[in-house]
């Protein structure tokens, strides 16, 4: 069994940018040569997330609009008061999506759907640079 981590950094707009980062990965799992196994994505930090969906502009939009109904940054959160802060809708949103993503590996291929790519998001208020690990787990 091999384990193999991977550091990777992208610079983000902030305000919900959805980031397609599938490339990235497979280029990762390309370096591994892992066949069989399981691979990891996770974002550090807590205003960001990782999941996967059909990386087009209408979904990436439709995506943006749902959470922002679910978390809107016009609402009072404690998080404001406490922290001296203004993102408490970007730390409730990357909490309902998760940090995390797990997608196994056959045949030294990614098991992804057709129309599914796997993404960053990033919820916070302004741009950064956002790091995350790409882990390998398999032979």
């Amino acid at each position: 069994m091999i384990v193999t981590t991977y550091s990777e950094e992208l610079r983000t707009k902030g305000q919900d940018d959805c980031v397609d980062i599938t490339a990235a990965v497979q280029e990762a799992l390309r370096r591994a040569k892992i066949r069989h196994g399981l691979a990891t994505m996770f974002v550090t930090g807590s205003t960001a997330a990782v999941t996967t969906i059909e990386h087009e502009p209408g979904l990436v939009r439709d995506l943006r609009e749902a959470v922002r109904r679910l978390f809107p940054e016009t609402l009072r959160y404690a998080h404001h008061e406490q922290a001296g802060d203004d993102n408490g809708f970007a730390h409730l949103r990357a909490a309902f999506i998760g940090p995390s993503l797990s997608v196994p590996i056959v045949d030294g291929k990614l098991q992804l759907g057709a129309w599914q790519q796997i993404v960053l998001i990033d919820f916070d208020t302004h741009p950064r640079t956002r790091s995350y690990l790409i882990q390998f787990l398999g032979d």
